[in-house]
């Protein structure tokens, strides 16, 4: 477990007022290992009366909302997705407000998370690490480079609607000490008067009362403080680290009945794709049945494939409801491959309830509409699309619970959302219209999908007849369920209808706005949505009948003047 000692100093100096402002937070357990600990400095604008407001609001806003944040996001884009907000902030209330006008700060933040770092810096306070008695700034000052501008910020929150914010990651080690400080602070001493001061001390708050005194003992004219953290021991690896790092353990063989692997044994293959294996396996001293999910042995130099499925884990960890299946603990140190486990489910998937003939009552289809949104709703509160809602990743438990699988191909905001090879992973015939045009997946998106599920739930058909791979289809009108099966409610038929409407504008907003719908059904019926014209069909189509109507009028005006 990470394991801090940390040292916090600040004094006005001979300045009326304290601009400096200083956080931290070090939270617990499963926090801790998620989100890390946070530390910040920021140093308000000094000659503005908003300099200090500036300054501890950023840090307060920074310190809190940071850990509001969905935990599948990385590091860096929880910190700029605050910091952006902060800055909207700080515009906003200098433009309210005359006495606050010009109202900016410098912020140096610091997050520690298992056995990496993370810094994000803005303005000219600093951040320096002493590793192995070497001290190394690990930011850069965002001043003018002409001598006499150089206490100017080029950056800073609130001086620009566009914030800039650098960043740098590292490995942790083990007595690592990292120094934030103001510019009250590093101006007055030298770095290796810093460097000397941080050696000679094993209390971090020691060293931070130093940093402070020595640079107001120099004659310092400004506000000074520090914040000191040694790092005491490093934290557990986790896979966003791992990711982070590049490191990814090697796949194992394909594994038969009997066979083990670590602390499992394999009982039976449970599903096998081109890309994916699942075995069901018995954990050798708690006898628990579990799922096991790795790869194929062909993909173990497929870089993008094994770090696909350490995110697969990581997501799944994050998502802790009864509509998913739970991933279940297994050290690090206990493993020789990469594979992840995951909680077994006795139970089958929709599709393979297709498969056996099962007949799907309207009644039926309501109650696994309500489960499935309910389901996605989690998902997509934690900013995770699933991309790949169909029948056969719905699974009906024995203990009749419904739980949506495979987060293979999820997408969440702290993942890179360029489609390489120009297509989207998922299914194309549960696929919206978008995605086969290379757009990026969406809430609606997911909901299209949950729209053609029940589709095919109701009707065994799609909305849009069956999509093939590489295919191009044309989207027209859809067949109304009522036409296979006349006994659908039509409350239920307009839900599936609104879903599965091309136009992602009239399809449902949120899992939110879907569920209330199911939820009301016949109490409050919606609307369905309006049908398609024909001109808008096809656009080529449009244009041939105007064509044919404008032939037809130049021919009878040639006749009406040959008979005049």
């Amino acid at each position: 477990m990470l394991k801090l000692g940390i040292g916090e100093c600040t004094a006005t100096g001979p300045r009326e007022r304290n601009e400096d402002f200083s956080g931290v937070v070090t939270p617990q357990n499963e926090q801790l290992a998620v989100k890390g600990a946070l530390l910040a400095v920021a140093d308000g604008v000094s000659g503005h009366e908003g300099g200090r407001e500036a300054a501890e609001m950023s840090i307060r806003s920074l310190l809190s909302d940071y850990y509001a944040t969905p935990d599948t996001w990385e590091v860096t884009v929880a910190l700029d997705k605050v910091l952006g907000a902060v800055n909207r902030w700080v515009l906003a209330q200098a433009a309210k407000q005359r006495e606050m006008a010009g109202m900016a700060t410098t912020l140096s933040a610091l997050v520690l998370r298992g056995r990496r770092y993370t810094v994000a810096h803005v303005g000219d306070s600093r951040v320096y690490r002493l590793r192995d008695g070497q001290l190394q700034q690990l930011t850069t000052d965002h001043v003018w480079d002409r001598p006499d501008m150089r206490h100017v910020l080029k950056r800073a929150i609130g001086l620009d609607s566009q914030l800039v914010v650098d960043y740098a990651e590292g490995e942790l080690q083990s007595g690592d000490v990292f120094a934030l400080m103001s510019d009250g602070v590093w101006e007055r001493l030298d770095p290796l008067r810093i460097q000397s001061i941080l050696s000679l001390y094993q209390s971090p708050q020691l060293a931070a009362d130093d940093l402070v005194k020595s640079a107001l003992a120099e004659d310092g004219q400004d506000n000074a403080t520090a914040l000191v953290v040694k790092v005491d021991a490093v934290g557990d690896e986790n896979f966003a680290d791992m990711l982070a790092g590049g490191r990814v353990l090697g796949l194992p063989p394909k594994l038969k009945v009997g066979e083990r692997l670590d602390d499992f044994e394999v009982l039976e293959l449970l599903h096998e794709s081109r890309a994916s294996l699942i075995y069901k396996v018995r954990h050798l001293v708690t006898n628990q049945i579990a799922a096991l999910k790795t790869l194929q042995p062909l993909l173990a130099q497929d870089v993008e494939s094994c770090t696909g499925l350490l995110n697969e884990e990581w997501l799944a960890k994050r998502v802790v409801a009864h509509f998913f299946p739970q991933v279940l603990p297994v050290a690090m140190e206990r493993r020789s491959c990469l594979y992840y486990v995951m909680s077994w489910h006795a139970g089958a998937t929709l599709q393979k309830q297709l498969d056996t003939g099962l007949h799907f009552t309207a009644a039926d289809v309501g109650g696994i509409a309500i489960r499935l949104v309910k389901g996605l709703a989690v998902l997509h509160r934690l900013s995770i699309v699933h991309r790949d809602i169909k029948p056969g990743n719905v699974h009906m438990g024995e203990d009749g619970r419904l739980r949506v699988l495979d987060l293979g191909v999820s997408l969440n905001a702290g993942m890179n959302t360029t489609n390489k090879g120009g297509n989207n992973p998922g299914t194309p015939s549960y696929m919206a219209p978008e995605l086969l045009d290379n757009e990026i997946a969406t809430v609606q998106s997911d909901l299209y999908a949950v729209g053609v599920t029940l589709y095919h739930l109701l009707t065994r058909k799609y909305p849009y007849g069956e999509i093939e791979p590489f295919q191009h289809p044309r989207f027209g009108n859809t067949v109304p369920p009522t036409r296979y099966r006349p006994e659908i409610p039509q409350w239920l038929e307009n839900i599936v209808l609104k879903a599965v409407a091309v136009d992602p504008v009239k399809r449902f907003e949120t899992a939110e706005e879907m569920l209330l719908a199911l939820e009301m059904g016949e109490a409050k019926p919606i609307m369905a949505p309006g049908r398609m014209p024909i001109a808008e069909r096809h656009v080529s189509g449009k244009w041939v009948l105007i064509a044919i109507l404008s032939t037809i009028v130049n021919i009878l005006l040639i006749y009406l003047f040959i008979v005049s």
